[in-house]
């Protein structure tokens, strides 16, 4: 089980396509900074539908996204690292 980390924005970086091709059903993805502006758009919305997809609070009320992204699990620095507990490998795009 491993926690993908994608921090890059999808426009800007191929590192969440990248990591779609290895990712496996157990996995989580965890989505910062700007990654977090790939869930505005219905594709990206489509395309990580069947994973486990977090994205961590504080980035999406710093982008003033929370009512556009609330059907995501929000999780805070804390639970974050918690995940890295709870994950056999961490892995930062």
């Amino acid at each position: 089980m491993i926690l993908h980390h994608i921090q890059a924005s999808a426009t800007q970086s191929a590192a969440l396509k990248l990591c779609l091709r290895y990712i496996n059903s157990t996995d989580s993805i965890l989505l910062s900074s700007n990654a977090v502006n790939c869930l505005l758009n219905k594709e990206w919305q489509s395309r990580l539908s069947g994973y486990n997809i977090l994205v961590l609070q504080d980035d999406v009320i710093a982008r003033g996204l929370q009512s556009r992204l609330s059907a995501f699990k929000m999780i805070s620095y804390a639970d974050f690292v918690a995940l890295t507990l709870t994950h056999n490998k961490v892995i930062s795009w």
